[in-house]
């Protein structure tokens, strides 16, 4: 093998090219992104106001790696049967495997078409750069997006509106005991939460609620989740539902492409998952670049996620079944952490809110348990008096 085309310059995108190197390829890589700057971090893009670029590489590393970045540039058709991509400036690459690694985009409803959304660097900036003290601002959904962006609009000393369409927030992610550490905290800071919130149309400057009520505010952004990059993919007859369908090795239903990161749909203990995570994308990264050369294992990762709002750092490892209960365990002061098992007493999920790092160690701590999947006594897990890890070396 040697010519592998990776389609996307994201976390995911980047991370498989370098491991590419790092696992001993030495035959070409080229990366292609739509976007013209050096690939960069998106999570701060909603965790501070615009500033700098995180970028994921230097600039010089790609050369240093002998790794073609094309910027700029689009991948508009993938050619299977002749194993080439073409692309919007007119070039065509040639590729013996091709990782898809395009990510996802901002949903917008039909109702929401003219609302501002944020997902690139430019977005950030059109949305920050406008926020000045005394500013109103209106957003239009409770999950981690909308949120960071009500706790650093408020910093900027703007108020906030926050409209929820469910019963509470973060209705998809974390059970309602951390939402509920999180809505009283954002409260207490002056965020304006409106729960049961319908709407009916908006615009960047006017909410209509289902009921008739109208809203003007200086600036409405949606923050109502992202939809996968799979055009490309599909287009090309490759399998999709609700990202592109990938095996254990990550590979679509053509046998020489690969996907990974947001875009990808993937099995996680027996349960068909898309992840929207820097995190799952830096793993799944490093994983396809080693099933393209042939030497994947398991796909172990544990889905991680973290948000940062005012001075609260949460964290999530695995995937909560939100329809069941879940266990506390007693923390520090101002620390919040559950967790849930299944009916093996195996860890699948926990979760933890706490001033800066204060609950990363235990989260990391329980990161591992869930990777381990042997059986626990959640009473032990509970109890503030057990030390959890003597329970990881005992597993």
């Amino acid at each position: 093998m040697d010519k592998i085309v990776i389609i996307g310059a994201g976390e995911c995108g980047v991370r498989a090219a370098f491991a590419l190197r790092e696992q001993g390829f030495a035959g070409r890589v080229t990366i292609v992104g739509e976007e013209s700057v050096l690939p960069y971090e998106r999570p701060l893009l909603s965790k501070s106001a615009g500033g700098a670029l995180r970028h994921i590489r230097p600039e010089a590393a790609y050369a240093e790696a002998e790794i073609e970045l094309l910027s700029g540039d689009r991948a508009t058709a993938i050619d299977r049967a002749g194993q080439r991509v073409s692309l919007q400036s007119g070039q065509s690459l040639a590729y013996d495997a091709l990782l898809i690694a395009t990510g996802a985009r901002a949903r917008v409803f039909p109702t929401m078409q003219g609302c501002r959304t944020l997902r690139t660097d430019a977005d950030a900036h059109a949305i920050f750069d406008s926020i000045t003290s005394g500013a109103s601002l209106g957003i239009i959904g409770g999950g981690f997006i909308g949120l960071e962006m009500a706790a650093v609009a408020r910093g900027l000393g703007a108020d906030v509106t926050v409209f929820e369409a469910g019963e509470r927030l973060l209705a998809r992610t974390v059970p309602a005991e951390i939402a509920r550490v999180v809505a009283d905290r954002h409260v207490a800071e002056g965020v304006n939460i409106e729960t049961g919130a319908k709407i009916a149309a908006a615009t960047d400057r006017i909410l209509s609620l289902s009921g008739g009520e109208t809203r003007t505010f200086d600036l409405v952004v949606a923050g109502v989740g992202a939809v996968p990059n799979t055009d490309l993919a599909k287009v090309a007859g490759i399998k999709v539902d609700n990202g592109i369908c990938v095996d254990k090795e990550f590979r679509t239903s053509d046998p020489r492409t690969f996907a990974a990161g947001d875009c990808c749909n993937f099995d996680w203990r027996g349960a068909r998952v898309r992840l929207e995570s820097w995190k799952a994308a830096q793993d799944q990264g490093v994983f396809a670049a080693a099933a393209m050369l042939g030497k994947a294992d398991i796909y172990r990762a544990v889905p991680w996620f973290w948000s940062d709002q005012f001075d609260l750092t949460l964290q999530v490892a695995g995937l909560f079944d939100l329809t069941r209960p879940v266990t506390q365990r007693n923390a520090g002061e101002g620390q919040t952490i559950v967790f849930q098992c299944n009916q093996n007493g195996q860890l699948m999920a926990a979760a933890g809110i706490g001033p800066g790092n204060s609950v990363a160690k235990e989260i990391r701590i329980l990161e591992k348990l869930i990777e381990r999947s042997v059986p626990l006594d959640p009473g032990l897990l509970a109890d503030p008096s057990q030390n959890i890890k003597r329970l990881l070396r005992a597993a």
